[in-house]
C-alpha cells in the first residue's frame, strides 16, 4: 500500500483503543487498515445475512416473529 491518506480521530478513542488491542496490533493505523479491510469484504455481507437469518428463526421459535 504505497498511497495513504490521514484521519482524524479523538484522541480518547485511539488511546483505547491502543490499550485493548495492544497484543493484537502494533498501531491504530494498523488496526483501522484491518477493521475497513474486515468490512468491505463480501463474505462480511454474507456473514451478516446468515446472522440476520438465525436471529430470525430465533425470533420465531420463541413466537416473537
Amino acid at each position: 500500500m504505497n498511497n495513504t491518506r490521514n484521519i482524524c480521530l479523538p484522541e480518547e478513542l485511539c488511546r483505547a483503543a491502543e490499550q485493548k488491542f495492544a497484543g493484537r496490533f502494533s498501531s491504530v493505523d494498523e488496526l483501522m487498515t484491518n477493521l475497513l479491510e474486515e468490512l468491505l469484504r463480501d463474505d462480511a455481507s454474507k456473514m451478516d445475512e446468515r446472522e440476520l437469518e438465525i436471529i430470525e428463526q430465533r425470533l420465531r421459535g420463541l413466537g416473537y416473529v
